[in-house]
């Protein structure tokens, strides 16, 4: 689902603050196989405006394209989850002719932006329980105009042909979830935002983003070790641990997700109160693979916590799985993009 598409194609690209992510898929046999992948490092990247640099951007782009080997020029994207409202909206049964103006006014009680500045989808969902008898369930999601003609810039600038836009949120769920219809709240700690996404019947029924990710931790360790950020993000990765092994990096790591934590908690309650319960955490994204870190949420949150595998539903070369595997929660989104039009299937 996006607020624009065209004919399938299965390259994936993903653009937030650690930089450009890439993904080339292919369909062989009803399977998706890997094809391609490129990821460049752009730290320091402010995922609020990277789009206004467009120029800068589509340079960026282009050199992943290049240097991973995707010759195509048709691609998809996704807009960051904090820049897209979606909810799930009941509409009263209306004729097909009037249920675009229905949408739209349910749209105006929804979203904190005025109407006429927004692009608007939805489809139609499994009816909430909650709803009662009248009517049908439809996810609604929306997104700035000024976005979506920024990534078009972009993307032009690029020389590419951009022929579906979508909420990140939807490329998590495609590459993660699949077509599993549990109940699940999926957690992304990227570089400079975690988003907790909480997902039935593989619809995103609701999210927020939390201004904490893997750079708060990385310098709240610089600026405890008195050592540069770089310096910083090479020892998380090496030394970083939840664990008791080392109690400074330990409590330091405790601390900088606090807020995440607390996020999921509120969550959790939120949705529980409603009588409905996520049977697990999916966990993605570059800060992910902290050692320790499933089990601290685990533990903390009493509920299952899994590290989310991007690639469940993409064939590769056994050579390549233990790289694939380190690179697979930073990629994820670019997957699932991929994904979009290949019906995802283990």
């Amino acid at each position: 689902m996006g607020f624009f598409n065209s004919v399938a194609n299965f390259i994936g690209v993903d653009v937030g603050v650690s930089g450009v992510k890439v993904i080339e898929l292919s369909k062989i046999n009803g399977k998706a196989h890997l094809v391609n992948y490129g990821f460049s490092e752009e730290k320091g990247v402010d995922k609020s405006d990277w789009l206004d640099d467009y120029k800068k951007t589509a340079g960026v782009i282009n050199k992943v394209l290049s240097e991973s080997g995707v010759k195509s020029r048709s691609v998809y994207s996704a807009s960051p989850a904090f820049s897209v409202f979606s909810s799930i909206i009941n509409i009263p049964n209306v004729v097909k002719n009037d249920l675009a103006y229905a949408i739209e006014w349910e749209a105006k009680k929804v979203i904190p932006m005025p109407i006429e500045e927004m692009i608007l989808d939805w489809k139609k969902i499994d009816k909430d329980p909650l709803a009662g008898n009248i009517g049908e369930s439809y996810l609604l999601t929306g997104a700035p105009k000024t976005v979506v003609k920024k990534h078009l810039d972009t993307f032009k600038e690029a020389g590419l042909s951009l022929l579906g836009l979508e909420p990140e949120t939807f490329s998590l769920i495609r590459a993660l979830i699949g077509e599993d219809k549990t109940t699940v709240i999926i957690l992304e700690i990227g570089s400079g935002t975690s988003d907790v996404i909480f997902v039935e019947k593989g619809n995103p029924i609701f999210s927020r983003s939390v201004n904490v990710g893997g750079d708060t931790i990385t310098k709240a360790i610089a600026r405890h070790l008195n050592i540069t950020t770089e310096k910083a993000e090479q020892f998380k990765h090496d030394m970083g641990s939840i664990s008791t092994d080392n109690e400074v990096i330990s409590k330091l790591i405790v601390n900088a997700i606090a807020p995440i934590l607390n996020e999921i908690k509120y969550v959790i309650n939120m949705y529980q109160n409603n009588g409905k319960t996520a049977e697990k955490i999916i966990l993605s994204g570059g800060s992910s693979l902290i050692p320790g870190l499933v089990e601290y949420l685990s533990k903390s949150l009493n509920i299952n916590v899994h590290l989310g595998d991007p690639w469940t539903f993409v064939s590769y070369p056994e050579d390549l799985r233990q790289m694939l595997d380190e690179l697979g929660p930073r990629m994820t989104v670019a997957i699932g993009l991929a994904l979009q039009n290949l019906n995802p299937k283990k």
